[in-house]
């Protein structure tokens, strides 16, 4: 059977969907049953223009050659291999590719699944460094409101997107919260990097100030804040995050699962921004979405501290059975190998302003009161419906599904960010789309 003739199943109620409404999906489910380069095919075989990448992942474009041929090899090669005592060559080939591609002095890398587990790893890194210098009482990690980190304890704890939040419990103790840097009465419709906000990083010193140093172990931002809807950073302000951390002796981790890899047109937004953090946190993108995987890279200073004491002594108690999988790492080389040969990872530069264009000539569009891009990442912010938040954005959502291109929603925000192959012709496709979409909705 093709994939175009692949049936829905009759039944969907087994299954309950990630950061899904459930109930209005299964009434009216939009099935995906094939994809190549810039195009999904949905079960009734229309194709849809992939303006987000899949979920932020896609980088190099759907069912590439050199990426799904790897992946074949290794799964008939080695499929399995213990990641506990074991190694196989891949994943320290991978470790190694990926620090020669990371901003100088992140020299160690530990493999994860999911952009979640990328978090807590290091998280829990950052604690135990602390630890093992003798700093037991660095125990507070430092978010921001409105950051996404992943689903996990560790992640919506520092995370500060309220709905991911409410439901559970205490979560991690001894947290506290920069705040967002959006501004929409300074900075609409700004291009790039905005001109007010800078002074919000010194909200550091004042929590500082509040806990004490001594009690910090780190501080975790999204360099460009991407799930919540694309909130670009003041200019200057991670420079100056990296400035006050260094002062205090706190860590500075990027979350870069989003940002990594291309995304603003730079191997990492570290290299955009001019910022090495201690602690780099990746994943979607290192396989091109094809298989879980995530890295997390440290500074040579992070690891070398915990070279210590006898040798047949495990230095870090933490590690998943997957980590480094055989055929998650020869995804990732392969993908690595694609971006490189391609010139993907420099793409966002290049057509940046083409897409900065195309995006802004939606701002006087009904209901639109924000336009923001930065690389090939982009929203367009819409005013809510009065006491139905989220509602206009999912109509745009569901109508630019069923118009032939998909885009993604958080609150009343569209956020964009399509594969890095993506053409002029496909940008021109997409925002003329969202125009004809944004006409028609109310």
């Amino acid at each position: 059977m093709s994939n175009s003739a692949a049936v829905t199943p009759n039944d969907l109620s087994a299954f309950w969907m990630p950061f899904t409404a459930n109930r209005q999906f299964k009434k009216a489910p939009r099935m995906f049953v094939g994809a190549k380069d810039m195009h999904y095919t949905t079960s009734d075989g229309r194709q849809v223009l992939d303006g987000t990448a899949g979920l932020w992942c896609v980088n190099a474009g759907h069912c590439r050659p050199k990426i799904t041929e790897a992946i074949a090899r290794q799964a008939a090669e080695l499929d399995y291999a213990p990641a506990f005592q074991m190694g196989h060559p891949k994943a320290f080939e991978l470790a190694n590719q990926l620090v020669q591609l990371a901003p100088q002095g992140l020299d160690h890398v530990l493999f994860t699944n999911s952009g979640s587990e990328s978090v807590e790893t290091a998280l829990k890194v950052a604690l135990a460094y602390h630890r093992v210098k003798g700093e037991g009482s660095r125990f507070r990690l430092i978010g921001r409101e409105r950051g996404y980190h992943g689903v996990n304890f560790g992640g919506i704890s520092v995370g500060g997107i309220v709905s991911n939040r409410k439901m559970f419990g205490t979560l991690l103790t001894g947290v506290d919260h920069l705040p967002h840097t959006h501004n929409l009465a300074k900075n609409a419709f700004t291009r790039g990097e905005p001109d007010h906000g800078l002074d919000l990083a010194d909200e550091l010193e004042r929590i500082v100030t509040l806990h004490d140093a001594s009690t910090i172990a780190a501080v975790i931002v999204e360099p460009v804040a991407g799930s919540t809807g694309v909130l670009i950073p003041p200019k200057g302000y991670l420079q100056r995050l990296r400035d006050i951390t260094k002062k205090h002796g706190i860590l500075l981790i990027f979350d870069e699962v989003i940002t990594g890899f291309g995304r603003l047109g730079t191997p990492f937004a570290a290299d955009y921004f001019g910022v090495t953090p201690d602690i780099m946190v990746t994943a979607k993108g290192l396989t091109n979405g094809v298989i879980p995987m995530g890295a997390v890279l440290v500074s040579s200073e992070i690891h070398d501290t915990f070279m210590q004491g006898p040798e047949h002594v495990i230095e870090f108690m933490h590690g998943y059975t997957y980590s480094g999988n055989p055929i998650a790492s020869a995804a990732g080389l392969a993908t690595l190998e694609t971006y490189k040969e391609e010139g993907l990872l420099q793409r966002g530069t290049e057509l940046g302003p083409y897409w900065a264009d195309a995006l802004h000539s939606l701002k006087d569009e009904p209901n639109v009161i924000d336009v923001r891009n930065i690389g090939l990442v982009g929203a367009i912010e819409l005013q809510p419906i009065a006491g139905e938040p989220t509602k206009r954005a999912f109509s745009a959502f569901v109508k630019a599904f069923e118009s032939g291109f998909l885009i993604r929603t958080t609150g009343d925000i569209i956020a964009l960010s399509p594969p890095l192959i993506v053409q002029k012709h496909h940008i021109d496709e997409l925002v003329d789309g969202i125009r004809t979409v944004l006409r028609a909705i109310p």
